[in-house]
Formats: structure tokens, sequence, C-alpha cells
């Protein structure tokens, strides 16, 4: 699913315009010559859709992304989609806007399921956007690299926070997830190595895939949900 959110110069990401048949295509035969373990799991997947998983979620602009990575910290799959009903019963059934997120009562987000920790950091981001601190077309247009600075910057917000917003909302085509925990997980299943790769180990192992990183990780997490029939999110890091 391709929202067509405008990616901006150096965002590295799948736009409206562009064919996203012809990209998968493409990406496919890249990452098939740059790692004979992608190539195994590619081959073994000839229907896969890397973003059939998000049909599953609410619409959601960076904002929202945010909130959805925010809510996951530390949570199981189940946990947190249960939280993320919760807030959207909270606003008629959908995801709050920064204005209407500071609008309710902090109480009420502690009730859907949030801890008072993820409630400050949902705010403070909300009060920064709102406020102008933040702008929102400005995060979308910039690098990965200076979007990860702006928002780590807030308390309670990490690269893992930031890398799946990145994936949902922008559709950056090169970010991986080196501290999810089930991204690790799936690394040591699919190199059998004989331990829990670190996280540099995962970046450096990931370095073969560029451009393509969040393709790759795609892979990778549809290989290790299989297993367990769950959806290709796992919440464990900020």
């Amino acid at each position: 699913m391709v929202t067509g959110i405008p990616a901006g110069k150096g965002a590295g990401s799948v736009t409206e315009g562009s064919s996203r048949a012809l990209w998968l295509q493409q990406a496919r035969s890249y990452l098939r010559n740059a790692d004979p373990v992608l190539a195994r799991l590619i081959d073994d997947r000839p229907a896969f859709d890397p973003r059939a998983w998000m049909a599953q979620l609410p619409p959601m602009d960076l904002y929202g992304a945010l909130l959805f990575q925010v809510t996951g910290q530390q949570l199981s799959v189940a946990a947190t989609r249960r939280t993320l009903a919760r807030i959207e019963a909270l606003f008629d059934g959908h995801l709050p806007s920064p204005a209407e997120l500071l609008g309710v009562d902090p109480g009420k987000l502690r009730e859907a399921g949030l801890s008072w920790r993820k409630v400050g950091t949902l705010r403070d981001l909300a009060e920064r956007l709102s406020g102008g601190r933040l702008n929102p077309d400005v995060l979308r247009s910039l690098p990965d690299d200076e979007l990860m600075a702006e928002l780590t910057a807030i308390p309670g917000i990490g690269p893992w926070t930031v890398q799946g917003a990145m994936i949902i909302a922008l559709q950056r085509e090169d970010v991986v997830l080196p501290g999810d925990l089930a991204l690790r997980k799936a690394v040591r299943v699919a190199y059998q190595l004989d331990h829990l790769p670190s996280q540099q180990e995962v970046l450096a192992i990931a370095e073969k895939w560029r451009p393509y990183r969040s393709l790759a990780t795609s892979y990778l997490f549809s290989a290790a949900f299989e297993r367990t029939e769950a959806r290709p999110v796992a919440p464990h890091e900020t």
C-alpha cells in the first residue's frame, strides 16, 4: 500500500508517480544479486507484498505513525493493537492529530493503556508540532539522518521508533531496525548464526542491502513471522 506522501530531496521513498511493480522488480533483482540468503527468501515468496501488513493498520500520517511506534514500545503485538484500538475509541474511531491529543485529558490516555511516560512523550511531540517548533512538511522532506536527529531529540523517542515511522508513514526505502529483537532473531535464523547478532552485526550484514534495506527487512520479518503466525511488527525498543 503506497500512500504517496511526498518524500522530498534525499528522503528515498517510493512515491505515487513511480511504478511500484517496476520498483519491486528492480529491488528484488538487486537484493538477489547482493545476498544469497535474501535470494532464497525472495525466490521462496514470489507473491510477497512487503506492505500488505499495513492494510491492518489505521491510516497514519507521520504523527500517527510515531504515536503507533511509541505505543508499541516494550509491548507485544497483541497488546499494542489493543491499546491502539482504545486510543482510537477516544477519538471517534481514528488516531488523533496533535491538536486532538492535546485536547483530551491525559488521564484518559493512561486509562487507554499508555504509561505516563508514553503519554508525556506523545504530548511533548504534539506540542512541538502544534506550536510550530516542528513542521510536519519539513520533517517529511528531511533526509533520514536529519529526520532521525530531529525526532530523537524528544525524550522517549529513540531510533527504533523513528525507523518504524519512516517505513510506515514515509515509505523510506533504505531503513533497517537493528534494535528490533524480532529482526535480530530473524537474522540469526536466516544466516545460521550461533548467537543473537548485536545491532552492529545486523547493520554490517545490512550494508549489502543498500539502497533497499527496507525491503530486505520486510523479507526477514516475513520469514520469521511465518513461523509464529504473527504480524510483522515486533515492538521491543524505543
